[in-house]
């Protein structure tokens, strides 16, 4: 990767794809949608997988840190976060329960669609 590339706020595709087979697996399997717009849902991927390629972990991107190797090493808000994983509350609106007006209807994300919403934001 060059650097270009690890300056942006592009992810690497090998993380962006485990970052959405990651999340459609979830969201199956703590019956989660994701929300109705799909650029949310895109978007908190690209900043998971972008974590994973800067700090090794899915740290959630929907937050401020200090110092985000602390937090990594804390493992609080690696992805899923402990009020996701306890309450299923996700503060990135990744995974939404049924009854959150903003979840939609799916539980998948093509990569096309991701990489659509990134060419939209730069």
């Amino acid at each position: 990767m060059n650097t270009a590339e690890t300056e942006s706020n592009v992810s690497t595709d090998k993380n962006l794809e485990a970052m959405r087979k990651f999340s459609e697996q979830y969201a199956k399997s703590t019956g989660t949608y994701f929300c109705v717009d799909p650029a949310v849902t895109a978007v908190v991927i690209e900043g998971l997988a972008k974590h994973k390629d800067e700090l090794g972990s899915p740290l959630c991107p929907c937050r401020h840190y200090e110092d985000k190797e602390a937090e990594v090493k804390a493992a609080f808000w690696n992805c899923p976060c402990v009020p996701m994983r306890e309450r299923k509350e996700c503060h990135c609106m990744l995974f939404l329960t049924p009854d959150n007006d903003f979840a939609g209807q799916t539980q998948e994300i093509s990569i096309a669609t991701i990489k659509e919403v990134r060419g939209s934001m730069g």
